[in-house]
């Protein structure tokens, strides 16, 4: 039988063994962006593809894994013993096509009892530019295209398709060491889950995994009562889709009622030419990490904590890509996470922050190590300033909110990898929006390059500003500047940029929004602000009125 201390050892071991996926994944990785910055998803789910476990990484990847794993099944049809399926088609992976999905199945006694799913990012499938893919058109310039297929059969590796991999990949000894880690973490998930079933019958699985997604249905439903009722609306832009300068717009329609939770996303730009486009179940996923954070943040997810969602985003639009639209450039979800949280800020002030720096901003950098000869692509995700909140400052610099247990790449791995040698890498004093509650700082990052090579920024909030809340200042929005100091200085967003050994370039992040009318900003806080570097003492006078 399946009682409550038996559910409970049924649902932390598969928690359990998630984590050990990670942990296999993470040790054996070659690839930075994996072992170091956690740029991945891990899922467990049931024979009927319900997510019953989930191990820490990108949040947005966990719920990509949900739609991805679905349509993979069903592209695939039976899985055997030992079979392991790629699957990397944009608009059923989720993602952009470098974010390569691995699934497996699990047997125990020739029982079909579980699958477990593993998404990572991979460095080069052979698209048109190394790297990252900034200014594509269609699908078709963005890599090489798995749909759904073997790449081990019956336990043992189709020798076939990993030589394409190997034929059509810049850096194919990177690659192919990060699928062999995702197998390595899927074969570490078969042997976990096999252990629960060699103590407990699948039935009493079942009838546990029942109970635990049932509460979790309950516990969600619980929390969507006890929001306050009505629908909200908000917009923001996009800087530019990589191949024109037209600011691209977005909206968000947030309404609760009936025990349901609906972002609609009607009034969004229609799909573009660049690869800002996202599919749906990016999209999906994005909508379930803002619902997450505020109706059960403090469970271990399953598929019964998103129930009352709904999201809806109409064919051949932004938020809803379409064979072929190019998709590679998935930073229209980081902006659109803070646009759903814009809209309920409406109906909720007081459960919710103001915006952080409002986006991710990424770097990379590509060339040829002259240590070794060989190529490099090594990316960032800078930290940005989170926003101030109804009863604290704002956090930062910190990784953007859609990361949640991802990191940055540390300096010592850049400099070793790559041609990039920092600087500065600091607080930025003056970088949060100004209220009762700050905003918290962004960051200031200045590179020497070193070699020859190309410098790669990925960001879409640059011309405007992080929103504020109830009377709270605005920050100055994100900046990149090349070759600042020099007669070729400029302002980019996402831009891949030649660079030769000795030109620099600056980061700026944003800061967070205030909260809160500055003048009611304790005059104590304010002095420590200004003692710690966060405030100066002319925006101490001049936005607090404190004299310091």
């Amino acid at each position: 039988m399946a009682d409550g201390a038996v559910v409970e050892v049924i649902r932390c071991h598969l928690a359990s063994a998630a984590e050990e996926m990670r942990a296999a994944l993470v040790r054996t990785a070659f690839n930075p962006v994996i072992y170091e910055v956690h740029d991945f998803g891990i899922s467990i789910y049931d024979r009927s593809l319900r997510l019953v476990a989930e191990s820490t990484g990108l949040s947005r990847f966990l719920g990509a894994n949900d739609y991805s794993i679905r349509r993979g099944v069903e592209y695939v049809g039976e899985l055997s013993p030992g079979d392991v399926v790629l699957l990397n088609y944009p608009y059923w992976n989720a993602a952009h096509s470098y974010d390569a999905t691995m699934f497996a199945p699990v047997y125990v006694a020739e029982e079909l009892v579980a699958y477990l799913c593993i998404r990572a990012h991979w460095m080069d499938l052979g698209a048109k530019d190394p790297g990252y893919v900034l200014d594509s058109t269609d699908m078709h310039q963005e890599g090489l295209i798995f749909p759904g297929t073997r790449i081990y059969a019956g336990g043992e590796p189709v020798h076939d398709v990993h030589e394409l991999i190997r034929f059509n990949s810049r850096m194919p000894d990177l690659v192919l060491g990060d699928l062999h880690a995702q197998i390595a973490a899927l074969r570490t998930g078969e042997r976990r889950v096999a252990e629960l079933f060699a103590v407990y019958s699948p039935s009493v699985v079942d009838v546990a995994v029942d109970r635990f997604v049932a509460a979790a249905e309950a516990s969600a439903a619980e929390a969507v009562a006890g929001l306050p009722q009505g629908s909200w609306t908000a917009e923001d832009w996009l800087d530019d889709d990589g191949v024109s300068a037209e600011p691209i717009r977005m909206r968000a329609t947030v309404t609760i009622a009936d025990g349901t939770f609906t972002v609609d996303f009607a009034g969004s730009s229609d799909a573009v030419p660049g690869p800002v486009n996202l599919p749906l179940g990016a999209t999906i996923a994005t909508c379930r990490v803002a619902f997450k954070a505020i109706t059960t943040p403090d469970e271990q997810t399953n598929a019964g904590h998103f129930a009352p969602l709904r999201v809806l985003a109409e064919p051949g639009t932004l938020f809803h890509a379409v064979y072929p639209a190019a998709t590679f450039t998935q930073w229209t979800g980081t902006v659109a996470l803070e646009l759903i949280y814009k809209a309920l800020a409406q109906g909720m002030p007081s459960l919710l922050p103001a915006s952080s720096g409002g986006d991710v901003p990424g770097f990379m950098m590509v060339g040829v190590h002259p240590d070794t000869g060989r190529m490099f692509a090594v990316s960032n995700n800078d930290p940005v300033g989170w926003g101030g909140t109804p009863d604290h400052d704002g956090i930062g610099p910190a990784n953007h909110l859609c990361q949640t247990q991802a990191r940055n790449t540390p300096v010592e791995v850049l400099e070793a990898r790559t041609g990039m040698f920092f600087e500065r890498v600091e607080i930025r004093t003056d970088s949060g929006g100004a209220g009762r509650h700050r905003g918290g700082c962004g960051l200031r990052r200045d590179i020497r390059f070193v070699t020859d090579g190309e410098f790669l920024s990925v960001i879409k909030k640059t011309r405007s500003a992080p929103w504020a809340l109830d009377g709270g200042h605005r920050p100055e929005p994100n900046r990149v500047v090349v070759f600042p100091g020099t007669d070729r200085e400029r302002r980019v967003s996402t831009k891949r940029t030649p660079v030769r050994a000795g030109d620099r370039v600056t980061l700026l992040t944003a800061g967070g929004g205030g909260h809160g009318d500055p003048a009611g900003r304790d005059p104590a806080a304010v002095r420590h602000d200004v003692e710690e570097g966060y405030v100066s003492a002319e925006a101490a006078r001049e936005a607090y009125g404190v004299i310091v």
